[in-house]
């Protein structure tokens, strides 16, 4: 639990860790990891350097907690759930966290200290895997083919040239140019019958990706129980 920010007679919040992780969430947000350092955050804080450090020992200790906060975000699956709707209902929420945090999409995996809303988050993972009768093997297998793929969607969504549907037509033209000889007749169909028509949105490629990978696991569950007889 966070602790209390209390208020200063002039109105102004007393730094606190709390207060000094979102700090850092907000500079990392606004800048990307790279822009994230002690003295970057003291002065979104609008302290001095040395403040930042009565909160937090180093650069990593920010980090992990940063980590934590993105952790914190995400829905917790419900253990007790049907899996593969809460398994879904993560993911989703997974990717839209991400998109707010597009900084952490190759850090959330890297903290060798990791914090009480990551371990919680994981731990409840597994729990929904293994109560809906996955095996340990195919618990583990079963995490990384769905983090592989939230992870590795949101990375592709961060890093496309346009922002949402309505621009995809601007950076799609310049593009269709460079295909007028035709010589890349199947990127041209794909384009014109499908990418660039009114409506396309990337992001909706994410639920039909989720869904297939969703009822194969589910499929494997009794494949799993069978070859355990």
């Amino acid at each position: 639990m966070s602790e209390e920010v209390t208020e200063r007679p002039g109105g102004r919040s007393r730094l606190n860790r709390d207060r000094v992780l979102r700090g850092a969430v907000r500079v990392a947000d606004a800048g990307g990891i790279g822009a994230l350092t002690i003295r970057s955050l003291a002065d979104e804080l609008g302290v001095k350097p040395m403040s930042v450090y009565h909160h937090v020992a180093n650069k990593d200790e920010i980090l992990d907690g940063i980590v934590d906060i993105v952790f914190d975000e995400i829905d917790l699956p419900e253990v007790d759930g049907d899996w593969h709707a809460e398994m879904r209902r993560r993911a989703s929420s997974a990717r839209t966290v991400l998109s707010r945090h597009r900084w952490a999409i190759g850090l959330l995996e890297s903290r060798t200290t990791p914090g009480p809303a990551t371990l919680r988050h994981h731990d409840a993972v597994i729990g929904t895997l293994r109560g809906a009768g996955f095996s340990p093997e195919m618990t583990a297998h079963a995490y990384a083919l769905i983090d592989s793929y939230v992870y590795g969607f949101a990375l592709q969504e961060a890093s496309l040239p346009f922002e949402g549907p309505e621009s995809v037509g601007e950076i799609a033209e310049p593009i269709m140019e460079l295909m007028a000889a035709g010589d890349y007749p199947h990127l041209v169909e794909m384009a014109t019958s499908y990418y660039i028509r009114p409506g396309y949105d990337f992001g909706d490629e994410f639920q039909f990706g989720l869904g297939t990978i969703l009822d194969a696991l589910a499929r494997s569950i009794s494949d799993d129980v069978g070859g355990a007889r």
